[in-house]
């Protein structure tokens, strides 16, 4: 599939960005997380942003869920202060009344009156749609609407899948984990255990990860061991994946996933990279991030904190822009990312690749706050964000700061407010909120805390946990 050729640059003048928040993910994802679709395509509302620093452009979200309009103010103040008025106008949203569990582009693809209206709002003005990842249906998307996608195209989505990128990873010269590509049900993980062993003698636990996954789930931690030490037999292995993944996970394993040495070290950390790859094929490092892992193995993302660690960031950019200029040499264009697992202890220092998201991520949208808000540049080789008033930036996110479930977004935006913790356009630090919808559906919402140097911006994030749990 073609889609019109993108723009060669930033336009002078008017011109439209269509955000499409669409999670065109593997049916158990979304059907898991089908409540919480809204939330996570309300996450697109921070492109609104934009029009803090350019008021030539117009944004349009499309999402299944309007926004109540005190959110909508509430970014509006954020990006113009000066004229709050003018942000508002510049921002809409499109709703797909749809809470069905698909991607938002599969949704509007059913709605031919609103792709007409969505055709209508751009009119003749320059465009461009901002995809979360790019399928057919995003395509589909793009093509009805004649507008460039920053993304695609979509037969290079395999591409992110777990086997594949481990490949590419390789291809590119990154270090992986010791591991097996391409298995296919619970007897070649047991052989796979075998090989990983005879390459790691002393190894106790593997993750076993589905190839279209995301977000760390599709990932189990299997130990390999008995309670005497002694490695597993297969029958063993094979009974005790059984107990641990629901059915789902055994059906979708026979599309294939990976076995690979879970890292261990003591310290564990898991640094990440984003990267845009230009109409042009530039490979751009964007951002560096700590990942902040939970779950019941550490497996789920939950949280991060940027930049990446100083000792780690310079590398681990490098390894992210690698891969990228592989892709681009394969025609990709847009947004990925790059995750690594950096281990510490008596042997050193190590660090290896273990995911590739070819689309944006959970650190996309908290990192769109901060170069709407406090615009500059990242500094690859020294791992910093240089905003334009001189000094630097880092923030803490996380998607679940909890407040209490029903709580109006309203007095969640006007607690933070009274107690001096929003984030001060002047100034260019505070806490800037997302997410709402999670207020409904889990009690949460999301918390991007902006501060000056890592203290303050861990500082900033603390004291809003605390004060919108009182809220």
């Amino acid at each position: 599939m073609s889609v019109p050729a993108r723009p060669d640059g930033p336009p002078s003048g008017e011109h439209v960005v269509v955000s499409l928040p669409s999670h065109s993910m593997p049916a158990r994802l979304l059907e898991r997380h089908a409540s919480h679709l809204p939330a996570l395509e309300h996450r697109a509302l921070l492109d609104g942003l934009l029009t803090a620093h350019d008021p030539a452009a117009r944004v349009v979200v499309v999402t299944s869920s309007e926004p109540a309009p005190e959110v909508l103010d509430h970014y509006a103040r954020l990006a113009r202060p000066d004229d709050p008025d003018d942000a508002r106008r510049r921002v809409t949203c499109l709703v797909v009344p749809d809470d069905g569990p698909r991607g938002i582009a599969a949704k509007l693809l059913d709605r031919p009156d609103l792709l007409d209206r969505l055709r209508r709002q751009v009119g003749a003005t320059p465009a461009v749609i901002e995809p979360w990842n790019v399928t057919v249906d995003e395509v589909a998307v793009a093509q009805a609407l004649g507008v460039p996608l920053n993304g695609g195209p979509a037969e290079l989505w395999p591409l992110g899948f777990k086997s594949a990128s481990r490949r590419l990873f390789r291809e590119a010269g990154v270090p992986v984990p010791v591991g097996v590509e391409d298995v296919r049900g619970l007897d070649e993980v047991a052989a796979a255990v075998r090989a990983i062993l005879r390459e790691a003698p002393q190894l106790e636990r593997v993750v076993v990860k589905l190839d279209n996954s995301g977000a760390g789930e599709g990932n189990l931690v299997l130990t390999v061991r008995d309670d005497e030490g002694r490695p597993m037999p297969d029958d063993a292995l094979v009974a005790a994946l059984t107990r641990l993944a629901p059915a789902t996970f055994l059906r979708d394993l026979s599309l294939g996933g990976v076995v690979e040495e879970m890292v261990t070290g003591e310290v564990v950390s898991s640094p990440s990279a984003q990267v845009e790859i230009t109409r042009h094929g530039e490979v751009v490092v964007r951002s560096t991030h700590e990942q902040l892992l939970g779950g019941l193995d550490g497996q789920v993302f939950v949280g991060s904190r940027f930049p990446a660690d100083a000792e780690d960031a310079a590398e681990v950019a490098g390894h992210a822009a690698a891969v990228a200029r592989r892709l681009a040499e394969r025609g990709a264009v847009g947004w990925l990312s790059v995750d690594v697992a950096a281990a510490r202890g008596s042997f050193g220092r190590r660090l290896v690749a273990v995911d590739l998201n070819l689309r944006k991520g959970g650190t996309s949208h908290s990192h769109a706050a901060l170069r709407h808000l406090a615009p500059g540049r990242y500094d690859a080789g020294a791992g910093r964000w240089r905003a334009v008033d001189g000094g630097e930036r880092h923030y803490r996110s996380s998607d679940d700061v909890e407040v209490g479930r029903g709580v109006a977004a309203g007095r969640v935006i006007d607690a933070l407010e009274t107690a001096g913790l929003a984030f001060d356009p002047a100034a260019r630090t505070g806490v800037v909120l997302h997410m709402f919808p999670s207020l409904e559906d889990r009690g949460t919402v999301g918390a991007t805390a902006i501060g000056r140097t890592a203290d303050e911006a861990e500082r900033l994030f603390d004291a809003a946990s605390a004060t919108l749990r009182r809220a």
